[in-house]
């Protein structure tokens, strides 16, 4: 019901807020039908992204059909107890995830220019 009040009210929404969650924190057994169960509370769900690799255990992309369901679902679930886990929902932004993936790119370039100066001076 609270999402139909946002809507009545022409309320202006944050410049982050958009449909994709980016959720953390989440314990490393949880299913998608839990998932589906926590987070269909708030409104339709498009697609939901959990992680199983080694770095992405533990977190999810949830994407919602409206922009009014996925705050919802920030406002009620951050902080949600799961499993002895508290839930961290936070607004997807690309600009962040791609600052962080050039970071990595940089430190493994400065690594392997280490590895050349280190064999190059074994070589003298």
């Amino acid at each position: 019901m609270a999402t139909i009040s946002l809507r009545k009210g022409n309320a202006r929404l944050p410049p982050e807020v958009n449909r994709v969650l980016y959720v953390r924190n989440l314990p490393f057994n949880i299913s998608s039908e839990e998932m589906y169960d926590i987070f269909g509370k708030y409104g339709a769900i498009r697609q939901i992204r959990i992680g199983t690799n080694k770095d992405t255990r533990g977190t999810a992309f949830v994407v919602y059909e409206d922009i009014y369901d996925a705050k919802t679902a920030v406002d009620h679930l951050s902080g949600f107890n799961v499993a002895n886990r508290y839930l961290i929902v936070l607004y997807y932004q690309q600009a962040k995830m791609s600052k962080k993936v050039d970071q990595k790119k940089k430190e493994d370039e400065i690594a392997k220019m280490q590895e050349k100066i280190d064999f190059a001076l074994d070589q003298i």
